[in-house]
């Protein structure tokens, strides 16, 4: 009997050890996970507050436009307020597609750089 009362200890300890390990494996996953989700909000909200100085830039284009063209006394300074309007939302949108494509990009490198760093902190890695 005392060879059946060592292997059963050493099962409960092995067993303590495992429960340990997964413990600590969960606690690095929530640790791993609260740093993504962490980032990403950060990442969102810096886009987010773009997305409205772009939204605020084309609503004072619009005002400004028509300002100059209720300013216009002839069918030409009203050609001209238009082509400087155009111009300005051409320049706006090429550099919303600029700063798009920037975003996407830093949005994607979050996500890899959390979610890599994190399985691997996490002792999940292969």
């Amino acid at each position: 009997m005392p060879m059946e009362e060592s292997h059963q200890d050493d099962v409960i300890k092995a067993s303590k050890t495992v429960q340990k390990q997964i413990a600590e494996t969960e606690r690095k996953i929530g640790g791993a996970a609260l740093q993504a989700q962490n980032e990403l909000l950060k990442t969102l909200e810096e886009m987010s507050r773009e997305v409205m100085s772009c939204a605020t830039a084309e609503v004072q284009r619009g005002v400004n436009l028509s300002k100059k063209l209720s300013a216009s006394h002839s069918i030409p300074d009203a050609i001209a307020a238009y082509q400087e309007w155009l111009s300005e939302e051409m320049n706006a949108r090429s550099e919303d597609a600029r700063r798009f494509m920037a975003n996407s990009q830093k949005f994607m490198t979050a996500n890899a750089r959390t979610f890599s760093s994190g399985w691997s902190g996490a002792g999940m890695s292969t």
